[in-house]
């Protein structure tokens, strides 16, 4: 999952060298649930057995963190954070991306949270209109850098409020 991470990222022009080691890692430490949706023309048998996706390919991947061990950007218990939602570079536009997201945002309420936020790079558009589409809101005084040249747009979304 790291590895489609970091070339979705690359393939999009948004990889810092800096963040992926970081990004490759996520949700490898159990900081995080790792969500994944599996790329078949015909889902194998096996997929409904045992939840596996037999042999499909990763098409995607979306990581639900929630308090205490979210970012910077959640501000307390009723927060949840989605990171690093990633497409493979040759099924993006193909609804896997909205799929994770809403699919998040059910775990995300599962969980308790409230609210759901998140942080995305100025430059990713797609992202954006994603999130917006989907009853996210730029929470510009959330805005923030990791790191010395890197700016974050901060998003929120009240659960319950969500795109049907």
């Amino acid at each position: 999952m790291g590895d489609l991470r970091v070339a979705a990222y690359e393939a999009g022009g948004f990889l810092n060298p800096r963040y992926a080691p970081e990004l490759r890692a996520l949700g490898t430490q159990g900081d995080g649930t790792v969500l994944v949706a599996i790329e078949a023309d015909d889902p194998p048998a096996s997929a409904a057995a045992d939840g596996s996706g037999g042999d499909g390919k990763i098409a995607g991947t979306i990581m639900l963190v929630t308090w205490p061990r979210a970012g910077e950007l959640v501000g307390g218990p009723d927060e949840a954070e989605i990171r690093a939602l990633a497409v493979a570079p040759g099924v993006q536009q193909g609804g896997v991306g909205t799929g994770l997201l809403l699919t998040a945002l059910n775990w995300a309420e599962l969980a308790g949270a409230r609210r759901v936020v998140l942080s995305t790079l100025p430059a990713m558009r797609a992202a954006h209109r994603l999130y917006e589409r989907n009853g996210f809101r730029r929470l510009p005084d959330r805005d923030w850098s990791p790191a010395p040249g890197v700016q974050l747009l901060a998003y929120a979304l009240e659960l319950g409020r969500a795109a049907e």
